[in-house]
């Protein structure tokens, strides 16, 4: 495990969400000084109140991320939160010289290419790049249900249908979250992110309908085959959650092993107050006998 206390401060690429504050926050509790780079109107400004040091500076301006970074001092980086590729596959992102060389090499711009190639930049300039999980080993979701909701043995039924079709999308780099109702699939997560993957299962399925409210959305969100687990775990938080219950959300279920529970004593007491059933799942599925062996069932 890394040990956060060591000298020297971490560097952080920090995009969107709760991920980057909380990794910092982890960080410099166990006494290490903070190195951000920052996206405005992307990067949370609470990043500020941790950050020893912070450049706030354009997704597109790779140069002057990695220059400010090594001048730092930063020997160790990690990559934490989404930067959609909405304004870069739309060409309304300015790219400087270094990022242009870099796009000009790949064959696609899918999320897992994007993030290895800028990975290698990082580590050039004689950066170590940390897998997240290190930085927050508690947050590592388990194989069970997380909280006092269990799911029913119908609830099992739709996890293990949308389970192998969630990991062979996955699998094609098109995203990592899939919304399964009554026994059919709604809505596949591609460039618009979880979060509005499940508002528009909602939309599509009419919160409050009778068949909504008698069996409830099933989410399943998984690794990639071959995760990297430097970037792009994974990770629910309770912005999610109630982005779930808005919905019409029943059940959870997340990756064991590889996906990250952000908070994970407020994301879980705030399942249970929503009755949702937040569950780990092994990689290869759930298997025949998961409402009995994973903690009972509710029918």
């Amino acid at each position: 495990m890394t040990d956060l206390a060591r000298s020297g401060p971490l560097g952080m690429i920090a995009g969107d969400g709760e991920l980057p504050v909380d990794i910092a926050r982890a960080a410099a509790a166990a006494g290490r000084e903070i190195v951000v780079v920052a996206f405005p109107g992307i990067t949370r400004p609470a990043i500020e109140g941790v950050a020893s040091q912070i450049a706030w500076l354009s997704p597109g301006a790779v140069d002057a991320a990695l220059r400010f970074l090594a001048a730092s001092g930063a020997r160790e980086a990690v990559m934490a939160g989404k930067v959609s590729k909405q304004a870069l596959v739309g060409g309304q992102l300015e790219v400087d010289d270094r990022a242009r060389r870099i796009l000009s090499r790949l064959t696609d711009w899918n999320d897992a290419t994007l993030l290895t190639a800028l990975a290698g930049e990082i580590e050039a300039e004689g950066i170590a790049l940390l897998p997240q999980a290190e930085l927050v080993p508690d947050w590592v979701a388990p194989v069970g249900p997380l909280g006092e909701v269990n799911p029913t043995l119908s609830q099992w039924e739709q996890i293990r249908l949308g389970w192998p079709v969630a990991r062979a999308v996955a699998s094609l780099d098109i995203g990592q979250t899939l919304v399964v109702h009554e026994r059919a699939i709604v809505a596949v997560e591609a460039i618009e992110g979880t979060d509005e993957a499940i508002r528009r299962a909602g939309r599509l399925v009419g919160a409050g309908s009778s068949a909504h409210s008698r069996e409830g959305l099933c989410i399943v969100k998984v690794a990639r085959p071959n995760q990297d687990p430097r970037f792009d775990l994974p990770a629910i938080g309770v912005r999610t959650v109630a982005v779930a219950a808005e919905a019409g959300a029943a059940v959870i279920a997340i990756e064991a092993g590889s996906s990250l529970v952000l908070e994970r004593q407020k994301v879980v007491e705030y399942a249970d107050s929503a009755g949702i059933a937040l569950v780990g799942v092994p990689a290869e599925g759930p298997g025949a006998d998961s409402g009995s062996r994973q903690g009972g069932v509710r029918d």
